[in-house]
């Protein structure tokens, strides 16, 4: 009897079920998020591209050329630190150890040569042939000079060690701020190239905009044409730029937007500009979109023939 009503009853909340799972289907999904406004260009003729912001002098990666234990930094991030002057140390006890050892060598080696050169000057106050030889006086000389060389040989071993302390303190090579700090203390610093950089440095005085051109409208972009740079996500923040140089070789694409039509063969033109830090709210690292004034495509009766135009044509004429 039981069994008689258990089995509809089941049968009337899976349809209940049913029914819900209907009507919560057919609702319309969330509203999606507005795009980031987009910027509009300033020119009726253009060319756009993405800028990666730079310092003046390039992002210079700091290296070092021993590897060793980071003994002591002497930065902080966002320090602005001259030529020369300190950025970190490695661990050079071993080398100071040497160094000791290596001026104590100098020390023997000058106190020898004033021996030498004392036995020198008693021999030469002597009578030659009755008191002292000529070959005990020669070889007094030849004393002398050995003793110079020895001197010679042992600061030069002094220095070279020093020096190599001295490789061991890393310092700036330019003026700039510190941008970057990816090591620690206590941490192996490795020479070479690594990824990412010890430290990253730069003046940023003046920050430069690396512009990606594609290459098919690289005829197009005229070192006196006015260029204007936008932030991202606000196109009422904007600024003019100053040219400073095109870079006269075309590369392959690196720096990628992420939009869907972008494509990942493309060689591009890299055009840098500057503005003064400050003008803008960015940051170096960040991209920007750059608008600078072109001439027109040619289309149509006034598009002038270009060089594959001109072999076409050729062709044509002498066709049979």
């Amino acid at each position: 009897m039981t069994r008689k009503y258990v089995l509809p009853f089941l049968a009337g909340i899976g349809f209940i079920a049913a029914i819900a799972a209907v009507i919560l289907g057919n609702e319309a999904p969330p509203a999606a998020p507005a795009p980031l406004p987009s910027a509009r260009a300033p020119y009726q003729n253009y060319v756009a591209g993405t800028g990666l912001i730079e310092a003046s002098t390039g992002n210079i990666a700091i290296g070092t050329p021993v590897s060793g234990i980071v003994d002591a930094i002497f930065v902080k991030w966002g320090d602005w630190v001259g030529t020369g002057e300190p950025l970190f140390k490695l661990d050079a006890r071993d080398l100071s150890a040497e160094l000791q050892v290596a001026t104590a060598r100098v020390q023997e080696a000058e106190a020898n040569l004033d021996k030498t050169q004392n036995l020198l000057k008693v021999g030469q106050g002597l009578t030659s042939g009755s008191s002292i030889s000529a070959v005990d006086l020669a070889n007094r000389r030849y004393d002398v000079g050995i003793a110079e060389a020895a001197v010679t040989v042992a600061r030069a071993q002094a220095d070279r060690i020093d020096v190599d302390i001295e490789r061991h303190t890393i310092r700036a090579p330019v003026d700039g701020r510190i941008l970057q700090i990816n090591t620690h203390l206590g941490e192996f610093a490795q020479s070479g190239t690594v990824s990412p950089p010890l430290m990253l440095f730069g003046d940023d005085n003046i920050l430069n905009i690396r512009v990606d051109i594609d290459e098919t409208d690289a005829w197009r972009v005229e070192s006196t044409a006015p260029a204007v740079a936008y932030v991202p996500g606000n196109p009422q923040i904007n600024a003019p730029l100053k040219f400073e140089r095109i870079e006269r070789y075309v590369v392959p694409k690196t720096s990628l937007t992420g939009a869907s039509t972008e494509r990942t063969d493309t060689r591009v033109l890299q055009v840098i500009y500057s503005f003064v830090h400050g003008t803008l709210p960015v940051y170096i690292g960040q991209r920007m979109n750059v608008f600078i004034e072109a001439p027109p495509v040619p289309t149509g009766k006034n598009r002038q023939l270009g060089p594959s135009d001109r072999i076409t044509s050729e062709l044509d004429r002498h066709a049979p």
